[in-house]
């Protein structure tokens, strides 16, 4: 039996909204106490004590939707680099996309993705997979063998189901498994071919552009499709004012509906894409900053209940190109928490309402036990210091892909050990 004490930190609990000094006890795994002593001097018996110098003390990030190369893309990300880049982000739970090469369609390719996943990467890793076959909105999987294999919920990522039959039978049938479907809102005609959001910046460039309403018209007919099947929903990324009265009225009417947004989204605007910096192509474009604005204030108020990375690794080969023709996509998993604690310091979100969307919520979401500071949950935690200042270099990311748009940006916040199960899988050196 294995008990280890972290002391005189500040504890953020998600749940009760509150930071406080304290300690936690932890032993076989597991949170066995909180306690309000900074010290933690009644549970120093027979423990191991980790003296956490006043840093703050949270629930490992549950990261919804990331993005590895395995399979078939292996070359822009494995599980074992995802799974580094992840500890060292503070991510102690990645909850992985089907879009690879082949689609994870099947059970076989689960398990495969199963096996591979646990036997390198230090964090946990749990597959969505595909909610039609080859993700071509044709034909639904199997999806009571892919639930019994392990999949944790379904989508087809970016690729838009747009036979609203084929889609409702799948979500009737989700529905009848209890599963969870996360969808992607975007109308696909209108933001086919669009690399960045409707308005002036984009006219100046000389950019193919979508506009925001199509955001607004995907999210509605997923809603009307969630009102007819009565299916567990989520909204992969919600990243425009236009779609938030949609999104607030689904849920007032009582549906089973939660939504997301990425890092991305909350911290860059379209001007950002600059004199075409393919770096800040992200799916999603970057949205005004009107928008970007409202999307605080829904994380705020609670009516997104979850913040993403999204992380898409994309090689030099696919972004060294013109603006139009490169991939769109960023890496996030190690910069994600560094990234978002601008919105600390800057007073737009404070800790606990950071971390009710990076880990509680995704967890209950997902039905998942951790995301809480509480006893009896697991020891997946993230330790670190806010105020700590640094300069982010790209080459030196755990990512084997590097491309993330705050290569060179001055940012403040650092994680300094990461716990899986009440292991360190990573401490800053």
């Amino acid at each position: 039996m294995t008990r280890t004490l972290l002391t005189h930190a500040r504890l953020i609990d998600p749940e009760a909204g509150t930071v406080a000094p304290g300690a936690l006890l932890l032993e076989d795994g597991a949170i066995r106490a909180v306690l309000a002593d900074p010290a933690g001097t009644e549970a120093r018996d027979g423990a191991e004590v980790t003296d956490c110098r006043n840093a703050f003390l949270a629930p490992g990030i549950v990261d919804l939707g990331v993005k590895v190369g395995e399979p078939g893309e292996r070359h822009k990300e494995s599980f074992k680099t995802a799974g580094l880049a992840a500890a060292a982000g503070g991510v102690t739970t990645i909850v992985t996309r089907p879009d690879t090469s082949p689609a994870i369609d099947t059970p076989e390719v689960q398990e495969f993705i199963r096996r591979r996943a646990n036997e390198v990467a230090p964090v946990r890793v749990l597959p969505m997979a595909a909610l039609t076959k080859g993700r071509e909105g044709r034909e639904m999987t199997e999806l009571g063998f892919l639930l019994d294999a392990g999949a944790v919920g379904f989508t087809d990522c970016d690729h838009v189901v747009t036979d609203t039959k084929v889609l409702s039978r799948a979500l009737t049938y989700a529905r009848s498994l209890g599963a969870l479907v996360m969808c992607h809102p975007q109308d696909p005609g209108l933001s086919a071919g669009a690399s960045a959001s409707s308005g002036k910046f984009a006219s100046l460039r000389g950019l193919p552009a979508v506009s925001p309403m199509a955001e607004r018209m995907g999210l509605d007919r997923d809603l009307a499709l969630v009102e007819m099947t009565g299916v567990r929903y989520h909204a992969d990324q919600i990243t425009t004012s236009r779609a938030l009265p949609a999104l607030e009225r689904a849920k007032r009417n009582g549906f089973d509906v939660t939504a997301g947004t990425s890092m991305h989204h909350l911290t860059l605007n379209e001007m950002d894409v600059a004199d075409y910096r393919t770096f800040f192509k992200v799916k999603p474009p970057l949205r005004s900053e009107d928008d970007r604005q409202a999307v605080i204030e829904a994380v705020r108020s609670g009516l997104i209940d979850v913040i993403g990375s999204f992380h898409t690794p994309q090689d030099e080969e696919s972004k060294r190109l013109p603006f139009e023709a490169a991939a769109a996509g960023a890496v996030g998993l190690e910069t994600m928490l560094p990234v978002l604690l601008r919105l600390y310091h800057s007073g737009e979100l404070d800790l606990p309402t950071l971390f009710r969307a990076l880990s509680l919520n995704p967890a209950k979401r997902l039905g998942l036990p951790c995301g809480r500071l509480a006893a009896g949950a697991p020891a997946d935690l993230v330790l670190f210091d806010a105020d700590k200042p640094f300069i982010l270099d790209r080459f030196k990311l755990q990512s084997k892909s590097k491309n993330t748009p705050f290569d060179g940006a001055r940012l403040q916040g650092k994680v300094l050990q990461t716990l899986v199960a009440g292991r360190s899988v990573y401490r800053s050196a």
